[in-house]
């Protein structure tokens, strides 16, 4: 804990703080380490940055881009933040962590989500940053052959199609809106009715639709729950041209974070069976994009303009 404390040493909120004064509480996080902290009868969330995280985080473009989502209400209130190092402290969000076994049980989270997203997309081109997933690979394997880690043969043999995907994508272009880029499940809160989307390490301007695509997978949804996703965040019933650019999406989600899985396994990181998660996502995008529907969802993708 003493890393913790020296961190709150430097927040000016803790400055004439007595250490024995603070309590804290570890919060559940897969490459931070994130406590909540109370002292003065005052509740906090304290983020410290997880190893060799500013190889794929842009510090500088979070705090950045968090403070906007605050000000707009989506996101717990910014109270510190050290774009040197990643140390951030906000205010703490007394609500409940969705899982995907909500999602699975109410019907109308997928709903309620898209339309939080949705808010976000539309809020205009006020993020700094841009989210490529592209480029975002090839960082991650920049990053992998740095640690002198293994790719695993599915990757090889899913290349083909993610150049594919990427053939696709830029042959049907859309206009860029900020994204969250990571809606795993337990970064939406639900606070007695009201959604905060926290953690925006990997926000930035972005297709809105890959925001739905990664949703859809990080909270397993089946094609029922696809549908009452697309329909609350359009308004009226897709056409399959846009299921066809979920469906590729979604396969990316899985090479992506695959890869990320990959160096957190490099990287020795204690919280999670990384490997065993990332070999299961680079099976399932391989079972993906050798569907014979694969093919038909990137000429659809493809020849829409």
């Amino acid at each position: 804990m003493d890393g913790v404390y020296s961190a709150l040493a430097r927040i000016p909120t803790f400055r004439d703080v007595r250490p024995e004064a603070v309590e804290l509480e570890p919060l559940s996080s897969l490459t931070n380490a994130t406590y909540k902290v109370t002292a003065n009868g005052l509740a906090y969330t304290l983020r410290l940055p997880g190893k060799d995280t500013y190889e794929y985080v842009d510090r500088a473009a979070e705090e950045h881009n968090a403070r906007i989502m605050a000000a707009a209400g989506v996101n717990a209130k910014v109270l510190y933040f050290d774009a040197t190092d990643g140390t951030m402290l906000s205010e703490f969000v007394e609500g409940v962590s969705m899982t995907e076994t909500m999602f699975r049980d109410e019907l109308e989270a997928p709903a309620r989500v898209a339309l939080a997203l949705k808010r976000v997309h539309h809020l205009g081109p006020v993020f700094k940053s841009r989210f490529d997933i592209f480029a975002m690979i090839d960082v991650y394997l920049g990053i992998l052959r740095k640690l002198r880690a293994p790719l695993p043969e599915d990757y090889h043999e899913v290349e083909q199609g993610a150049e594919a995907v990427r053939r696709a994508l830029e042959a049907s272009p859309v206009p860029r809106s900020p994204c969250h880029n990571d809606p795993w499940p337990a970064n939406f809160l639900d606070a007695g009715g009201r959604l905060y989307i926290i953690d925006w390490e990997f926000s930035g301007m972005n297709d809105p639709m890959w925001d739905l695509g990664d949703l859809s997978v990080e909270a397993g949804f089946g094609l029922e729950q696809d549908r009452v996703m697309m329909e609350a965040y359009y308004g009226v019933a897709s056409p399959p041209a846009l299921y066809s650019r979920l469906a590729l999406y979604k396969a990316m989600s899985d090479l992506l974070w695959a890869l990320w899985g990959l160096i957190q396994h490099a990287n020795d990181n204690p919280r999670y069976d990384f490997l065993t998660y990332a070999l299961r996502r680079l099976r399932r995008c391989k079972t993906l994009m050798s569907n014979t529907d694969f093919g038909r969802h990137l000429d659809t993708v493809r020849v829409r303009r």
